[in-house]
């Protein structure tokens, strides 16, 4: 049996033990979203997801310059898209932040403020398989300012101000049946037709 031959058994053999290694934790473990990941299982996903960004995309630098009014776009657009998940501070300490695994990072942390812009382009863009993150680029270019613009902002994440936050508190999306009850509160007070009721979920 020849050297490569040898070598190639053995590489196969070792990727059944781990493939069995990797059976036997998840099943003494279950597959609960409610654990955290350990460190081995972070620093490896990490490294894979930095090894999935394209060297081109990694080093690309941000197009748009950094003016007040350019943060404050991104504020606005990370408030309505991103805060359910990754909270208005970036903190990720949210009903459903709390309840995804992995948990999404805490991003005025240096695990994500050390990415470079073109690393957190791509990854808004194109969104990261295996975790809650969707891919919320159009591919059109466009659209890639809104997403240049949110780069700017998580790098603001850690200098928030409270005023800023309070303003992002009025930016957030309103729960369907809070909107509704802010509608019936609004006609009370004579501002209007009564809002029409929603018809009940069947699934």
């Amino acid at each position: 049996m020849n050297a490569v031959l040898k070598a190639f058994l053995l590489l196969v053999a070792l990727m059944a033990i781990c493939v069995v290694a990797t059976f036997m934790w998840i099943n003494s473990r279950g597959i609960s979203a409610r654990a955290e990941p350990g460190r081995v299982e972070t620093a490896v996903a990490r490294t894979m997801r930095r090894l999935a960004i394209p060297r081109g995309d990694r080093n690309r630098p941000n197009p748009v310059m950094a003016t007040p009014e350019v943060i404050a776009a991104g504020m606005a657009h990370y408030a309505d898209h991103c805060a359910a998940c990754h909270a208005n501070d970036g903190s990720a300490e949210t009903q459903i932040g709390l309840g995804m695994y992995p948990r999404p990072p805490d991003m005025r942390q240096p695990a994500t403020q050390t990415l470079t812009d073109g690393e957190l382009f791509y990854i808004i863009e194109n969104g990261v398989r295996l975790t809650g993150m969707p891919a919320w680029g159009t591919g059109k270019p466009e659209d890639a300012d809104e997403t240049w613009h949110l780069v700017h902002f998580i790098r603001h994440l850690a200098a928030l101000s409270d005023e800023e936050l309070e303003q992002m508190k009025t930016l957030n999306p309103v729960p369907p049946s809070e909107s509704q009850q802010l509608e019936e509160e609004r006609f009370l007070k004579g501002g209007g037709d009564p809002p029409p009721r929603s018809a009940p979920h069947h699934h």
